[in-house]
């Protein structure tokens, strides 16, 4: 069973901490662009009287349950145009004045009082309606008392009746005045357009009346401009020409002074200048004398020096020539005979190798025929023969012969014809042919006979059946 004092502490606890948030619950605070109006019991008035409504900006307040609630009324500006028509002014005339007015809930004391008594619980709307009766009023009120001149011209006379009425009336409900924008006045009867005609022509009769004025002082002004002038400009060309002449003179006085200077300092300095040109000239002779002999004695050495100079570099060109040439001729001898050597050289084994190579190839010849050179060299004719047939032919191949017809006349010794006196004597001359071939060491074909003795001594040479059947 639970103990009683823990019961009683956590009630105790409980209660405490339910009044807590209920006290948190109940504490309200307001916007700054809000009045909170709490009203129910909310106290007494200083006269002893109940208070209907407090209003509280920009704080806060515990609400009491049961006896008290409340509210927030918004302090946001309202735009209130107010287009008003027909007013009548003071001189009987009607205008009319379109104007915008902003309006708001005052948040000064006493005059929230009376807006948390008058407007609470209406809408934006409402309040707008309530404060356009209230400016109409006010606004037809001040036009009534005032000339249609001072409406126009006098604006801030205007707006400031229309404020100060205005708001008095407004602050009765809760309201202040913020903003009065006047966009423009009319009338009818065009009265306020007549005084502007009325006021353009004054303007342009009183600009003009001074543009004549201004006109006229201008042309005095430039009359006794042109006076002034005529008369400083007499007296300083007056006073010019004075200082001209004194001027003058004094140029004159000067310029005699100073020809007069002049003239003798021209006949000091010619005479000085020509004592000065004498000395010159004196000296220049004696220095021109001296730079002579100088002159004379320079392009005499310098002349020396030149032909000696010249001469032994000419010797010694010579003889560099005369070695270089040398030199040069021997190494050209030398190069050209080493040139010739070795061509010669060259030659000569080409030569010895070519007549070794001919010889092996005659004797290797000489072999195949048998050992018979006459044999070899008819081997040697047998295959040149087809090189020696082409170049015959080569030699008449341009030649064109369609037919070969030979006359003979038998005109030759004995009846004989030519042609077979051709073939005689061309017989006969081989017997010399054969002795100018021994004479070169050479011998003639068989084909084309052999000599007698030759024939005999091979016959001789030539064993016997019996002889060579006993050998």
């Amino acid at each position: 069973m639970p103990d009683p004092s823990f019961i009683l502490i956590s009630v105790v606890v409980i209660l405490i901490v339910s009044t807590f948030l209920f006290i948190i619950s109940r504490y309200r605070k307001c916007p700054s662009d809000k009045i909170m109006v709490i009203y129910g019991k909310v106290g007494t008035a200083k006269d002893g009287s109940a208070l209907s409504a407090k209003c509280i900006h920009g704080g806060a307040a515990f609400i009491w349950p049961i006896i008290q609630s409340y509210e927030y009324m918004d302090l946001t500006p309202m735009s209130i145009s107010v287009d008003l028509k027909n007013a009548l002014s003071r001189q009987n005339i009607r205008i009319d004045v379109p104007s915008i007015f902003t309006v708001g809930i005052s948040t000064e004391n006493g005059v929230m009082q009376n807006a948390a008594e008058r407007l609470l619980g209406m809408k934006m709307s409402q309040i707008q309606e309530l404060a356009k009766d209230i400016i109409f009023g006010q606004l037809r009120l001040v036009i009534a008392t005032m000339d249609i001149e001072e409406i126009n011209t006098d604006r801030d006379k205007f707006l400031e009746a229309v404020s100060t009425n205005v708001e008095t009336e407004l602050k009765k409900v809760g309201l202040r005045l913020i903003n009065v924008n006047v966009t423009d006045i009319n009338d009818e009867s065009g009265y306020i357009a007549a005084l502007g005609k009325e006021a353009a022509a004054k303007a342009i009769n009183d600009a003009k009346r001074s543009v004549a004025e201004k006109d006229r002082d201008g042309a005095i002004g430039e009359a006794n401009a042109r006076r002034d002038q005529r008369i400083q400009v007499a007296q300083a060309d007056a006073e010019a020409i004075k200082g001209e002449n004194e001027s003058l003179a004094e140029v004159a006085q000067s310029n005699a002074i100073r020809r007069e200077r002049e003239a003798e300092a021209l006949r000091i300095a010619t005479a000085a200048e020509k004592i000065q040109t004498a000395k010159a000239l004196q000296d220049a002779y004696v220095a021109e004398q001296e730079a002579e002999a100088a002159r004379a004695a320079r392009e005499r050495a310098t002349l020396e020096a030149d032909v000696l100079v010249k001469a032994e570099i000419q010797k010694r060109k010579l003889e560099l020539e005369a070695e270089a040439q040398a030199e040069q001729a021997r190494r050209l001898a030398k190069g050209e005979a080493d040139a010739i050597y070795m061509k010669m050289e060259a030659e000569a084994r080409g030569m010895q190798e070519i007549l070794t190579k001919q010889a092996m190839g005659y004797a290797q010849l000489i072999q195949a025929a048998g050992g018979d050179a006459a044999n070899a060299v008819r081997l040697l004719l047998a295959d040149k023969m087809q090189d020696l047939m082409k170049i015959q032919v080569e030699a008449i191949k341009g030649v064109k012969i369609d037919k070969v017809t030979v006359w003979d006349s038998l005109g030759g010794k004995e009846g004989t014809s030519a042609t077979a006196n051709f073939l005689s004597g061309m017989l006969k001359s081989i017997p010399p042919m054969n002795e100018m071939f021994k004479m070169a060491g050479m011998e003639l074909p068989e084909f084309l006979g052999k000599d007698k003795e030759a024939v005999n001594s091979d016959k001789e040479e030539e064993p016997q059946p019996a002889e060579a059947a006993a050998q």
